[in-house]
């Protein structure tokens, strides 16, 4: 296939670029190259992707709609792997224009692309952020959605309403992959396993919030990409028997589909923590202080919909994927 991947010099896009490149398929890359975190990693992930035949790369912000109209006009593409935003919860109180700006402007512009290219299938990234003020655990695709508690979050939860408007009206099949917590190799800067591996190894505190009783479904990348690849394969479809008196959120009578995709197996940060020091060989100086805002003390991702559509389950337990990483932090910043 012909495969559109944004956000391709991104930590999931890259992993997720290389997986289609190694299984044959044809990618265009698109990526803007902002500098929320180094652009040097940005650029690097790119360097890993660029001699590959079958891989071209545009930079471009998917914010701008002359540019996109153009690039699907002439590309014709058979899928849209949609992973380009602007990211970070935290981020989302300091800069809450930039999060409209790519997270809603520029999946207007996906949208719109994949509709008059007759895109066969959008997979797009939303996130376990939409779960917000949800407190029921396992959190599960038919629970409701609509108390965020960050801009991000509501970005995220407005994209996915925005995907099923244009499966109701246009008949583009879209999924939404409810990512939890991705870490690995190449990962991002502004995640606690990059924050906390530097921090130890330079013998600087790290800060632990909300006291370190914080649960998250940390899921490792390779697992994620397995995820991705499988959902791509498997075009959404409308439900027969979706009742409209008492929809599901899970559900529709669209070609729309939204999915958790995590590791199903919540892990407390303090053993998370435990988890690199061990990898780093050293322990970790703690700075304990309180929840942040917008952000939640928990997560935990029912996947039982992904495996029933995909067969997808996560494979990788959380000690050796914290191990890879440290090993690749270590060679990458040759510590």
């Amino acid at each position: 296939m012909k495969v559109l991947v944004t956000g391709a010099a991104g930590f999931i896009g890259m992993h997720t670029t290389e997986r289609l490149l190694a299984r044959g398929d044809e990618v265009l890359g698109l990526d803007n190259l902002n500098d929320y975190y180094d652009p040097r990693l940005k650029t690097d992930r790119l360097a890993r992707l660029s001699p590959h035949p079958a891989f071209r790369f545009v930079r471009m912000d998917v914010a701008d709609r002359a540019g996109m109209e153009a690039l699907f006009a002439a590309e014709g593409f058979d899928r849209v792997i949609h992973l380009a935003a602007q990211a970070g919860v935290r981020y989302s109180l300091q800069n809450p224009h930039a999060y409209v700006d790519s997270n809603l402007t520029g999946f207007m512009n996906i949208l719109e692309g994949c509709r008059h290219a007759r895109v066969a299938h959008l997979v797009y990234a939303s996130s376990s952020s939409v779960y917000g003020g949800n407190t029921l655990m396992p959190f599960s695709e038919h629970h409701s959605v609509d108390h965020p508690v960050s801009l991000y979050a509501a970005t995220k939860k407005a994209n996915e309403l925005m995907a099923h408007t244009y499966s109701h009206l246009y008949g583009l099949p879209t999924t939404g992959l409810r990512f939890f917590t991705v870490y690995g190799p190449w990962g991002r800067p502004d995640m606690a396993l990059f924050l906390f591996t530097r921090a130890i190894l330079e013998g600087r505190p790290i800060d632990v919030f909300n006291h370190g009783r914080m649960r998250r479904d940390f899921t490792y990348i390779d697992d994620i990409v397995e995820g991705v690849l499988r959902t791509l394969d498997r075009v959404a479809e409308a439900d027969g028997g979706f009742d409209a008196d008492h929809p599901d959120p899970a559900r529709s009578k669209a070609p729309y589909r939204v999915f958790n995709i995590g590791n199903n197996d919540p892990v407390e940060l303090m053993a998370f923590i435990e988890a690199i020091e061990a990898a780093v060989g050293r322990p970790a100086e703690k700075n304990f202080l309180p929840l942040q805002d917008g952000d939640v003390p928990a997560t935990f991702a029912d996947t039982s919909e992904l495996n029933a559509w995909t067969g997808f389950a996560p494979a990788t337990p959380v000690a050796d994927g914290v191990a890879r990483f440290v090993r690749w932090y270590r060679d990458y910043y040759r510590v």
